[in-house]
C-alpha cells in the first residue's frame, strides 16, 4: 500500500513540476513582441518502460527504432537495468487559442504565431527536457531526453519511408495521451493542434490507462468513414485517403515554408500546421455532428 502511494505521488510531483513550468515560466514565450506564451496548459501521461506497444513500434518502424530500455542503456552504459524500472514520461504542449485561430484563417503558408511556436515553442519544449532530466537528477533519478540525445538519429524505415530513432507521438500514444489522425498527427484531448515531449526515467510511475482500442480510434475517417477534411487544408497534396505523403509534405517545409517565413517574417524558421487547424479535430477528440 504505502509502495502504490509512493508511485501515485510520484505521477503528481511529476504532472505538477512540467504543468508549472508551461503555466508559470517566463521560459515559455514565443519571443515575439508581446512575449505571449507558446503553449497553453499541457497534458502528461506515463508508460511502463516494459510496455509490448514500444517493441511494437520496434517491429513495424524497424529495428533502429528505440525501446525505452535501448535508449536509456546507450545512454547510461555503466549501469545495469530492466525495463521494468523505466518509466516513460510523455506530455502534450497545446497551441494557444490565439495561434489556432490565426492558422485557421490560413490557406498556404503558416501564420507568424505558429511559425514562432514551430521554432521558438520547440526551443521551449527543449528546455523543459532539460529541466525535468535536472529535477530528476537532484532527486538521484537517471533520465534522458531520446529527442535530444546526441544518439538521436533520422533512419529510412522499409514500410515508413524516412523515420528516426525514437517519436514523441508515438511515446505518447503509448502513455494515454492520443491516437493518430488521417495526417498522421495525434489527436488528443486538447486536440491536435501541438507538440510533444518526453523523457525515459530509472522511476516506477504508474501508466496512465489508455481509453482506446486502437492507434486510430480517434480520428473520424478511421473510426466513422467520414470527416477527411485535413486533405483540402493540405496546400501542397501530400493528403489524401490513403494517407500522408511524407516526402511532399518534407519538400513543403523546406524550402517553400522556410522562404516564406524568412521573408514575411524575418527569422529562420518554418512550419505549416493546416491540418491541424480548422478541423474537426483542432482542440478536441472529435465527436460525430
Amino acid at each position: 500500500m504505502e509502495a502504490n502511494r509512493q508511485t501515485q505521488d510520484q505521477a503528481i510531483w511529476m504532472k505538477n513540476l512540467i504543468t508549472d513550468f508551461i503555466n508559470q515560466s517566463p521560459e515559455n514565450t514565443m519571443k515575439n513582441a508581446d512575449n505571449e506564451k507558446a503553449w497553453a496548459d499541457p497534458l502528461v501521461g506515463f508508460s511502463r518502460g516494459d510496455d509490448p506497444l514500444y517493441q511494437d513500434f520496434k517491429e513495424h518502424v524497424g529495428a533502429f527504432h528505440w525501446t525505452p530500455l535501448e535508449i536509456f542503456s546507450k545512454t547510461f552504459p555503466e549501469l545495469t537495468v530492466t525495463a521494468d524500472e523505466l518509466s516513460v514520461i510523455s506530455w502534450i504542449l497545446p497551441q494557444t487559442e490565439r495561434t489556432k485561430a490565426d492558422n485557421r484563417q490560413e490557406t498556404a503558408y503558416p501564420s507568424e504565431r505558429w511559425a514562432r511556436t514551430r521554432i521558438f515553442g520547440e526551443e521551449v519544449n527543449v528546455k523543459l527536457r532539460k529541466q525535468v532530466i535536472a529535477v530528476l537528477q537532484e532527486k538521484g533519478i537517471k533520465a534522458v531526453a531520446p529527442m535530444i540525445s546526441p544518439l538521436w538519429e533520422w533512419k529510412d524505415s522499409d514500410r515508413y519511408g524516412f523515420a528516426s530513432t525514437w517519436s514523441e507521438r508515438h511515446a505518447a500514444y503509448a502513455s494515454g495521451l492520443g491516437t493518430f489522425g488521417l495526417c498522421d498527427g495525434l489527436i488528443t484531448p486538447r486536440g491536435k493542434a501541438m507538440r510533444c515531449g518526453s523523457i525515459v526515467a530509472q522511476i516506477r510511475i504508474p501508466p496512465t490507462d489508455r481509453p482506446y482500442k486502437n492507434h486510430q480510434a480517434y480520428c473520424l475517417f478511421f473510426s466513422q468513414g467520414i470527416c477527411g477534411k485535413c486533405i483540402k487544408r493540405c496546400p501542397t497534396g501530400a493528403l489524401s485517403r490513403e494517407g500522408h505523403d511524407k516526402v511532399k509534405c518534407k519538400s513543403y517545409l523546406h524550402p517553400v515554408t522556410a522562404d516564406y517565413v524568412k521573408a514575411q517574417f524575418g527569422f529562420d524558421g518554418y512550419g505549416c500546421g493546416l491540418c491541424q487547424t480548422g478541423v474537426p479535430c483542432e482542440s478536441k477528440i472529435p465527436m460525430e455532428e
